[in-house]
């Protein structure tokens, strides 16, 4: 198990990898661009420091898990948040207002969860449960269209299937982390669930630039 886990691990970062390489040479290979082209950056972004995370962490100047939970994860959920409310529902107030309700959410966290890991991760979690209300919003946006015949030109479609599967998919995984820990069989499951829903969602981003139009909307 052990073996496969570090297998798709390596994978992932890959999958990271190649997402990004097929985002930035799409959007300079199709004419129409628009705010979605920004998402290309997003993903050299993180694949650059996922790679910073495997092979570049004894040159930082801080632990690698503060800079994840301090700045990485924080740019990642607040990168949805706009790509979804502000980009895609078109709706700028509720962006601005889960951007500061997820920073603010760092409060708590700080003040009790880092003591008490009833949730194990309680920003990231927090960040899923706002997140996942937006999936849903984009949800009911795409069945209600009207080109929702044309699904496969959206390139949302292919974003919040992603989305779906992993930041939600595993949710209960990073909130409930040392509870599931306890039972090794569920937890080793959970941890394949985890690493396979990642590379899928990285290949659901690439497929977004290849069949997904950027001025559907």
């Amino acid at each position: 198990m052990r073996d496969i886990q570090w297998l798709l691990q390596d994978f992932m970062i890959f999958s990271e990898g190649l997402a990004a390489l097929i985002a930035v040479i799409m959007t300079f290979k199709k004419r129409e661009k628009s705010l979605y082209s920004y998402f290309s950056i997003y993903l050299v972004f993180i694949f650059c420091c996922e790679m910073f995370g495997k092979f570049g962490v004894k040159y930082g100047p801080f632990p690698i898990n503060l800079v994840f939970n301090y700045f990485v994860i924080p740019l990642e959920f607040i990168f949805f948040f706009w790509l979804y409310a502000y980009v895609s529902l078109q709706k700028k107030i509720l962006f601005w207002s889960f951007t500061a309700v997820f920073l603010l959410a760092y409060i708590p966290n700080e003040l009790y969860f880092l003591k008490n890991k009833y949730i194990f991760s309680f920003n990231y979690t927090f960040g899923s449960v706002l997140l996942m209300f937006l999936v849903v919003m984009e949800y009911y946006k795409q069945i209600n269209s009207d080109r929702i015949l044309e699904f496969a030109k959206n390139p949302m479609f292919y974003t919040n299937l992603g989305v779906t599967l992993f930041y939600i998919g595993t949710l209960p995984y990073w909130a409930f982390y040392l509870q599931i820990f306890e039972h090794k069989q569920v937890w080793n499951i959970y941890t394949l669930y985890f690493q396979i829903s990642a590379i899928i969602m990285y290949l659901m981003f690439a497929s977004s630039f290849i069949w997904g139009k950027q001025n559907y909307s």
